[in-house]
């Protein structure tokens, strides 16, 4: 696949994760989709991912903003910065992303993250 659809699909993606749109969400993911926000463990599967997501149904919406995006062929790399609501609380997370596409459908994406802020909205 070109450049420009794994980047739509990307761009897409993100998209949903703002309104909160699961059937988008996962709708651009493959079966054996692989999630990683590191440090953290991954979550692997379709099942699996479909359970995390749920698990973001009653959050509010949030606000994802793109720095820079770039593809080339199946890899989409994006920074940005993700404006959410965690524990009831703002929190800003800066990210850097790498999404691998196969097939049209988002295969592995992985987050690089300070999880600190996060964290800090529990405490």
């Amino acid at each position: 696949m070109s450049d420009a659809p794994n980047n739509a699909i990307v761009t897409a993606f993100l998209a949903a994760w703002e309104r909160r749109d699961q059937d988008a969400i996962l709708g651009c993911l493959a079966e054996d989709a692989r999630y990683h926000a590191l440090p953290l463990p991954p979550i692997e599967g379709k099942a699996a991912l479909t359970e995390w997501v749920a698990g973001f149904a009653d959050k509010p919406p949030g606000r994802l903003v793109v720095h820079h995006q770039a593809a080339s062929g199946d890899v989409v790399i994006n920074e940005r910065t993700d404006y959410i609501t965690l524990n009831g609380r703002a929190v800003t997370l800066p990210i850097c992303a790498v999404f691998e596409l196969t097939d049209g459908r988002i295969k592995e994406w992985r987050e690089y993250f300070d999880t600190g802020p996060a964290r800090a909205a529990y405490t």
